[in-house]
């Protein structure tokens, strides 16, 4: 998503002659690809797919066969790792409760699903201005909570630096899912303001805002996490630039932060 105004063959190549050996795919760029001439592209290329973005909006009305769906895709694609983004407020989740209470309910529904097919379904909890409309999981805390119902080889969280570098409770809850395996997936993303209109595609550059980035990879490590460590930047400026460039640029941020 950092640069999707790269078509696919183009992000795999440039992740190549980068030295990039892994990429987090979002499901749209993909079905438009084809699932099974993606997953070819990339295996050939000799990249591993990270993670598949995004499973979730448990809320909504057809959940589950989107969901089943999307596990589908994980699997032909060859991720063990689906994110779940887990949906806000509804007409049949109209409050927090509810609405968590329905996540819960059907994370419970598809775990077994992900897990017979080697997937973990990975919660990602978003920054509470996010909790009306399209998460209502917005700690780690909470996240875990729902997690830790099931099997931590099939249900874990997402620690995303843009989402969670607020709450000071994180640290812990990072080290709690540590302990218990449940760290599936760790991004990188860095928090600028004024937050654009929309508030969706503010996520800045790594090293343009006020994370502590290091000490945050510091943690996630201390923690026991070894997987894959992704940028996932939603930026119109960024997007408007040359895709290319700003592949390079954020593998340069990335190696100084």
């Amino acid at each position: 998503m950092t640069v999707k105004q790269l078509a696919l063959p183009e992000l795999v190549a440039e992740c190549v002659r980068l030295g990039v050996p892994g990429v987090g795919l979002w499901r749209a760029p993909v079905q438009e690809y084809g699932v099974e001439a993606a997953a070819a592209l990339v295996r050939d290329a000799g990249l591993s797919v990270t993670t598949l973005c995004r499973g979730g909006f448990f809320t909504a009305e057809g959940w589950e066969e989107d969901n089943r769906a999307a596990i589908d895709e994980a699997v032909t694609l060859g991720t063990d790792t689906l994110v779940l983004v887990s949906g806000g407020l509804t007409a049949a989740c109209p409050d927090l409760s509810s609405a968590r209470a329905r996540i819960a309910e059907a994370i419970g529904a598809l775990a077994p699903y992900a897990g017979e097919r080697g997937v973990r379904l990975a919660i990602e909890p978003l920054h509470p201005m996010y909790a009306s409309d399209r998460c209502a999981v917005s700690t780690l805390d909470q996240a875990l909570e729902i997690a830790e119902r099931f099997p931590a080889s099939e249900v874990g969280v997402t620690v995303d630096t843009y989402h969670l570098w607020w709450d000071d409770r994180a640290p812990a809850a990072v080290e709690r899912a540590g302990a218990e395996g449940r760290i599936h997936s760790f991004q990188l993303a860095d928090w600028t303001t004024p937050l654009p209109q929309g508030v969706l595609n503010g996520r800045g550059q790594l090293g343009d805002g006020c994370i502590d980035l290091r000490a945050w990879a510091d943690l996630v490590e201390k923690a026991g996490y070894t997987g894959p460590v992704e940028v996932e930047l939603f930026n119109d400026e960024l997007w408007a630039r040359d895709g290319v460039e700003v592949l390079e640029e954020t593998l340069e941020r990335f190696g100084r932060v």
